[in-house]
């Protein structure tokens, strides 16, 4: 089983920036798909960003232009740099991986929170 560690989280004033990190217990040159969803009390999980294995990756329309996906294969590791942080982003972070296409389950991170406050 592929085991996940995020970090990172943490408390931000508005605009400032945060790097969230996860590293997978296995070689992601093999990894399909890695990314990051969030989570707020009472809301669905919902999608920050993915990077497919190809060099696609696709963001949510609310963090486009702030936030960035990256994986560093050879440390088994994806990142998600998150810059002009604003008080809607604040959430908990779920670490994402689809190991194959054929995989239908995903694994998920144990969350970071991410809290934008003044």
């Amino acid at each position: 089983q592929v085991q996940l560690v995020e970090s990172g989280g943490g408390l931000v004033q508005p605009g400032g920036s945060l790097r969230l990190s996860c590293a997978a217990s296995r070689s992601a040159f093999s990894i399909y798909r890695m990314g990051w969803y969030r989570q707020v009390p009472g809301k669905q999980r919902e999608l920050v960003a993915i990077d497919t294995s190809g060099g696609s990756t696709n963001y949510a329309d609310s963090v486009k232009g702030r936030f960035t996906i990256s994986r560093d294969n050879a440390k088994n590791t994806v990142y998600l740099q998150m810059n002009s942080l604003k008080f809607e982003d604040t959430a908990v972070y779920y670490c994402y991986v689809r190991l194959s296409l054929a995989t239908t389950q995903p694994l998920w991170g144990q969350g970071t929170q991410v809290t934008v406050s003044s």
